[in-house]
């Protein structure tokens, strides 16, 4: 089987990928082995930006309209109202569905199969395929987006991981961060992204629906989320009551990184193509923008300008979510974040809007 490109996962930036490849003019296939809908831990929050990204795609997912962020700790609050329009609360399912509904509009083909083995030569890339480790066809194109996760299988395939040694000099370990994220029953009570700060961690909750709330935990423990929870009282004392209705699902280590995002004809998207962390809210935003970086990248017949794209979307993100990170781990500094925010609200206000701007 052929075609121009071959997109490996069938998340929301895989499909984006394909869809942006048929606005291009490319002749794209998906390849997923995991049938329906596919849920994940994901803070479910569009950003401006990000909802305009699929408003161009002409995908319009229903959700609940957000007006901004909101932090808030030990009855402090600090609140930025996004100045680019609303942002949208989104079930992860729904956007999925939404995107696959586009993606069969649009004639594009998803496989049922994974990617067993990538190899390539100076022309044309090919991919084995299998389904539950028996072969599947064997796929050839002039181009690969892998865009299979925070774990990528490709990536590692490929020899992009980057690990944390850098000839014999040892990089500082890492802050290991762990999400888990679950959904309430119950009538949101504001139309902003509120994010509890706590000594250990961070709680989002997210309007997705008029009668939903996600609530999402990211922390250095990995503790059930339950007790996680436990450290956000005011948190607790508003959600007595409602009734979970989804399972918890977790994600981590959220830290990935790379030492590129092309190799040869392969192009990595999304969180394959490396991750800082969720603390800022804009992944699904920001893979948006590596899938158009991308697609535009194999049209020009150029792979090497998706690494220059690819640091110019990606830059804002991770200065500013590297340095919070690393601001926020002593826990008297997470204790001063809240009020330096309700004390400097323009500057506050200035870092939401830069990330909820559209990626270009």
């Amino acid at each position: 089987m052929s075609a121009d490109v071959i997109v490996i996962g069938g998340g929301p930036v895989g499909l984006a990928t394909a869809l942006y490849a048929v606005c291009s003019g490319l002749s794209p296939v998906v390849l997923e082995p995991r049938a329906g809908t596919i849920d994940k831990a994901c803070g479910e929050g569009l950003m401006p930006g990000g909802l305009q990204a699929l408003t161009d795609l002409g995908v319009d997912p229903p959700g609940h309209d957000l007006r901004g962020i909101r932090y808030v700790a030990r009855g402090r609050c600090a609140q930025a109202d996004f100045t680019a329009g609303l942002g949208r609360g989104v079930r992860r399912t729904t956007l999925h569905d939404a995107l696959s509904a586009a993606v069969r509009a649009a004639g594009i083909e998803v496989l049922p199969f994974g990617a067993a083995e990538v190899t390539q030569d100076d022309d044309l890339v090919t991919v084995r395929t299998e389904e539950s480790g028996n072969a599947g066809p064997t796929l050839v194109a002039p181009w690969v987006v892998a865009a299979d996760g925070l774990h990528s299988p490709t990536r590692r395939a490929l020899g992009l991981d980057r690990d944390h040694t850098v000839g014999r000099a040892v990089e500082a370990r890492p802050l290991r961060r762990y999400g888990l994220r679950q959904h309430h029953r119950i009538r949101p009570w504001g139309d902003h992204v509120e994010v509890h700060w706590g000594t250990h961690g961070e709680a989002y909750v997210t309007p997705v629906a008029d009668d939903l709330v996600g609530v999402a935990v990211l922390s250095r423990q990995r503790n059930p989320l339950s007790d996680s929870l436990a450290e956000f009282p005011q948190l607790r004392e508003r959600l007595e009551g409602a009734p979970v209705v989804t399972s918890v699902r977790g994600a981590g280590p959220l830290r990935q990184r790379t030492t590129h995002r092309v190799a040869g004809r392969v192009l990595l998207a999304g969180d394959a193509s490396g991750y800082v962390d969720a603390l800022t809210g804009e992944g699904i935003s920001l893979g948006l923008a590596h899938a158009r970086a991308a697609v535009l990248a194999i049209s020009a017949d150029d792979p090497q300008s998706y690494e220059r794209s690819w640091r110019a979307a990606t830059r804002r993100y991770s200065l500013l979510t590297h340095t919070l990170v690393q601001v926020t781990r002593p826990s008297w500094t997470r204790r001063l974040l809240v009020p330096a925010a309700a004390t400097l609200p323009p500057v506050f206000r200035g870092a939401v809007n830069e990330l909820a701007r559209p990626g270009r």
